[in-house]
């Protein structure tokens, strides 16, 4: 039993710690995202909109109505307005005159750490002490060097700044040691949150204390209990100092170890497989947060050599109560959340812990900076228990709990290919969780979740109404057709089947439809740069590839990159027929117009129509396209239209109606019938009820054999996007007649 036990601590027993996405056996309340905050509104009157903006971390006035984080590319502390957490409002920008690191606010000012380093030699930096009652800079005091984290103690007696003159990662391969050694820096408060020491910092010398490299310590992040000790990580030299701020003594300190996540992916593949194991790797701690005066748990993202997947909680004597092992990586495979390309580095990616008391419980939450999604376990002075999964925007990186508000907010930095930085902010009291509507089940060979993502084609059994088929596409290597059950909520994905035989080794998925005599068909999206064809595939029941079909070779040559997104077989005049959506026009298309292409399996011919593609109507310009077909029967089908925008850019999440009854498909080269399309649904509301980023591929769409209609969105793998997949029932399909 012993074993057992220590193995279940490690993570082997995920599903019950948390259930694979369903609520937790405690039936507490959840949390739900009420608001996605683009920080580009934060800019002044008259900036252009696409500037730099970022937030990064993030703290909260006393009374949690006021909002402060650090815009890096902008120099600045941003500060907002939260009263109203539903319609936040920018109230101002403090500029630093140099880069900043981090922030925390007291009663009467916030307290910046500002990095003004000429190179990693000649390392400098201050504090930055802003009053909250005008945002104007009080005092600027010489920190001795590159501040990053930045505490004050919950008295408000102490500032503490985590001092790391970090390394130049391009020099000796960014081996440390590298000159000059960090530190930690301490102010002392009055009562007016001033500085009495501003000239003469307290400084803590970390030397000689790490066994990696102890001539120079880096700390990293450094937080504070309520008896005024600070719990400080040195990430690179996997270490952990805790120093009493009153007298700024060190009366503490120990290795961060290492530690192993097994039955996780470790291999430099575009697939979530469980292939491996991480194995005794140097944790390297990152974000730290005291749960109580005696205990506090690391997030152990690695930097140097290290980043050991999970994260950790530990008594200040030094004794590991609980590590995770492989339960991040394991939630992001069976959410659709894992970063794939991350899987031989450092996956999932923990950076960012806070705790915080809701509902009469201490709650932990742990960021996946690469897998974009929060980790909320609660405290139970033992193993601590899985409550919720809770999907971010990207790059998450500071976590913040708001209690005296029953709020929690994560600053989400990246900005850039598109994608906007955001401040997300979560209400705790909802009877059940919003979020997934999705997960896996275990993989029967590895006993870890199936892995999967990016899923860009739905289809329903003829015959089951809770059973649906969905396939992804190429930003994994292998092609899969999955099957969800979507009796449950959320509805599970219960197994897979390879696509096997196809004649080049890269499919790009992004159609199914189930074969009326056994087997499916599937669209695989052609790309001429990368000499990938565009093919209609029929497989058997196991994904074996029974047959390839290819265009005519005259329309291949006029293709594009944007070709077969969907597929659908259907039945006219008692033969069976086949369907495919081209997603955008081609050379040989008239503009705004794409082609619906129609297979004979019989005499394996084909005849096209054109479809009308609405004009873009975003602000923002970019096209419009097809990413699904589904028949309705009597020649009769639905499309899937959408534009390629998303959060409030996007415009157009569309089906509309077309019918190819009396309209016959012309070869190739001769001209084309248009067909004539009718506005049906509009999806966009259904789309934002998540209250966050608009995805920008609703790829998938069905109908049930009892005739609900269903939706299903492309995460993109979680690559610069942010990685939630929503199966949205839409209701009765008669909605679009």
């Amino acid at each position: 039993m012993a074993s057992l036990r220590g193995r279940f601590l490690k993570g082997a027993g995920l599903a019950v710690l948390f259930g694979l996405g369903a609520v937790s056996a405690a039936q507490a309340d959840y949390f739900e995202r009420i608001n996605t905050y683009p920080v580009y509104k934060t800019l002044p009157e008259g900036a252009d909109k696409a500037t730099e903006t970022v937030a990064e971390i993030i703290y909260a006035s006393k009374d949690g109505r006021t909002l402060a984080f650090t815009d890096s590319p902008g120099e600045a502390i941003v500060f907002v307005n939260a009263t109203n957490p539903l319609n936040i409002q920018p109230l101002g920008r403090t500029d630093l005159g140099g880069e900043p690191t981090s922030v925390a606010v007291g009663e009467k000012a916030a307290y910046a750490g500002v990095n003004t380093s000429e190179d990693f030699v000649n390392a400098s930096g201050h504090l930055a002490v802003i009053a909250l009652a005008d945002m104007g800079i009080t005092a600027t005091c010489d920190v001795k060097g590159q501040p990053d984290s930045v505490a004050i103690s919950p008295n408000g007696k102490f500032v503490a700044i985590a001092i790391e003159n970090e390394r130049d990662e391009d020099l000796n391969d960014g081996v440390i040691p590298q000159a000059p050694a960090g530190h930690l820096a301490i102010f002392d408060l009055d009562e007016n949150g001033a500085p009495t020491n501003c000239d003469a910092v307290r400084i803590v010398d970390m030397t000689g204390l790490a066994e990696v490299a102890p001539s120079d310590p880096e700390p990293e992040f450094v937080s504070i209990n309520a008896k005024n000790q600070a719990v400080v990580t040195i990430q690179e030299n996997n270490h952990l100092v805790i120093v009493d701020l009153a007298s700024g003594d060190v009366v503490g300190h120990f290795s961060a170890g290492t530690a192993t996540a097994e039955n996780v992916p470790v291999k430099k593949a575009r697939m979530s497989d469980a292939s491996g194991t991480s194995e005794n790797v140097r944790r390297e701690p990152d974000a730290v947060a005291w749960i109580d005066d005696e205990r506090f748990v690391t997030a152990n993202e690695g930097d140097y050599e290290g980043g050991s997947r999970g994260f950790t909680i530990w008594n200040t004597k030094g004794d590991v109560l609980f590590d995770s092992g492989n339960q991040m990586e394991h939630m992001g495979m069976s959410h659709g959340h894992y970063p794939a390309k991350r899987a031989h580095k450092k996956g999932t990616e923990p950076e960012g812990v806070a705790v915080g008391t809701f509902g009469g419980d201490t709650l932990i939450f742990v960021n996946s900076e690469r897998g974009n999604f929060v980790a909320v376990y609660k405290d139970t002075g033992g193993v601590p228990e899985f409550l919720q999964f809770l999907p971010t925007h990207v790059g998450p990186e500071g976590l913040l709990a708001i209690p005296n508000r029953d709020l929690f907010a994560v600053a989400n930095e990246v900005d850039e290919d598109g994608v906007r930085a955001h401040i997300s902010l979560y209400q705790f009291g909802v009877d059940a969780p919003a979020y997934p509507s999705l997960v896996s089940s275990r993989d029967e060979e590895t006993g870890a979740p199936i892995g999967w993502g990016a899923m860009s084609g739905l289809a329903a059994d003829p015959n089951d109404p809770n059973k649906l088929y969905a396939v992804n596409d190429s930003f994994y290597s292998t092609g899969r057709i999955y099957t969800l059950d979507i009796s449950s909520k959320p509805a599970k994905i219960t197994g897979y089947k390879n696509v096997t035989g196809a004649s080049q080794e890269l499919l790009d998925l992004e159609g199914i439809s189930v074969a009326s005599g056994g087997g499916f068909w599937l669209a695989s999206e052609g790309h001429p740069d990368k000499e990938r064809q565009h093919l209609l595939l029929k497989v058997d029941a196991n994904g074996a590839v029974e047959e390839e079909v290819l265009l005519p070779q005259s329309l291949i040559d006029q293709s594009k990159r944007f070709s077969f997104e969907g597929v659908a077989e259907f039945e006219m005049d008692g033969k069976p027929l086949v369907a495919v959506a081209v997603q955008r026009e081609w050379k040989d298309d008239p503009k705004g117009h794409t082609k619906i292409a129609v297979y004979n399996p019989a005499d394996k011919s084909w005849g096209f129509v054109h479809y009308p593609l609405d004009a873009p109507k975003s602000a923002a310009g970019g096209w419009v396209g097809l990413s699904e077909i589904v028949s309705l029967g009597g020649g009769e089908f639905a499309i899937l239209e959408r534009d390629n925008k998303g959060g409030e850019d996007a415009a157009i999440k569309q089906i509309t109606v077309v019918s190819v009854k009396g309209v016959t498909p012309a070869a190739h080269g001769e001209t084309l019938p248009v067909l004539k399309k009718r506005f049906a649904m509009d999806v966009l509301p259904a789309m934002a009820q998540g209250k966050g980023w608009i995805l920008d591929k609703p790829e998938g769409l069905t109908i049930t054999s009892d005739g609900r209609l269903i939706l299903l969105t492309d995460n993109d793998g979680v690559d610069d996007a942010p990685g939630e997949t929503q199966l949205i029932d839409l209701g009765p399909a008669t909605r679009l007649n």
